[in-house]
């Protein structure tokens, strides 16, 4: 059973899109079945995975008014080595025609618990703002992975972000939790970011991944050639960290396999 994540932030700039493009490469490295969502209408996500958003027939927004499943509109990118569901601006339509559509914001979430069963890991790239697109992916997701940089206003949209993913555990999908909060755009030598990350640290504890994004070139430089930075440039430092924090996250997974399974956890100790 695929392990749905939401990648999310209401703030936009955040490399919230170049961390769900390059997470979904550096966990097919590693040999496991991805399938990225695109549910931004900017098509960002899409354009970074290598695939033409003005040219795609079929999109997200087929899948959220059942026009289509997700096996119908899934597309491959030349590099890469997952699947990519891919948006443009059509998906801003879906918005309109739902809005009066019953269970609306469930529309993912059904497509998801047919098409996501040959996946090990589905990523969903969420809009930079609370919509019925966003509260669709937390909707089907099961977790959500924060992505933030270290700056002054960070932690109150951070604050902003947690109430909304309560609320809708508390009112839609008891089930979703915060997967992690990645620091992204990561300065260590601004004392600024190392105040923010240690008020990071004190307050979400082990949901805060020990892997960072740093600020880095060729992370900036890859999208405008279509491909994640792991096939622009392997050796830069972007591409290390996103096959970092893609074992964080197989390690973590493992372990919460573990506690789960009393008789495998004290074969391990």
């Amino acid at each position: 059973m695929a392990r749905i994540i939401a990648i999310a932030n209401q703030k936009g700039g955040v490399g919230k899109t170049t961390t769900c493009v390059n997470l979904a490469a550096s966990l097919a490295a590693m040999k496991k079945r991805v399938l990225l969502i695109d549910l931004d209408p900017q098509g960002n996500a899409t354009m970074g995975s290598g695939i033409d958003k003005y040219s795609v027939q079929h999109s997200i927004y087929d899948v959220l008014v059942h026009m289509a499943t997700i096996a119908d509109v899934v597309q491959r990118p030349e590099q890469g080595g997952f699947d990519v569901v891919p948006s443009n601006r059509d998906v801003i339509a879906a918005e309109v025609e739902l809005v009066d559509v019953e269970h609306k914001e469930r529309r993912l979430r059904a497509a998801l618990s047919v098409g996501s069963a040959i996946y090990d890991y589905v990523l969903i790239d969420c809009p930079p703002t609370l919509n019925m697109l966003t509260l669709n992916a937390m909707v089907a997701a099961d977790g959500v992975l924060i992505t933030m940089q270290c700056e002054y206003f960070a932690l109150e949209g951070l604050s902003d972000l947690l109430g909304t993913i309560g609320r809708i555990a508390q009112s839609v999908n008891p089930e979703l939790v915060v997967e992690g909060i990645l620091r992204t755009m990561y300065d260590p030598r601004n004392s600024l970011t190392n105040e923010v990350s240690n008020q990071l640290h004190e307050h979400f504890g082990d949901k805060v991944y020990r892997t960072v994004i740093p600020r880095n070139i060729r992370l900036a430089e890859a999208p405008s050639h279509g491909v994640p930075v792991m096939y622009y440039d392997r050796y830069s430092r972007g591409a290390k960290a996103y096959m970092a924090l893609a074992g964080e996250i197989l390690r973590r997974a493992e372990r919460a396999g573990q506690a789960a399974d009393p008789a495998l956890a004290q074969t391990t100790e």
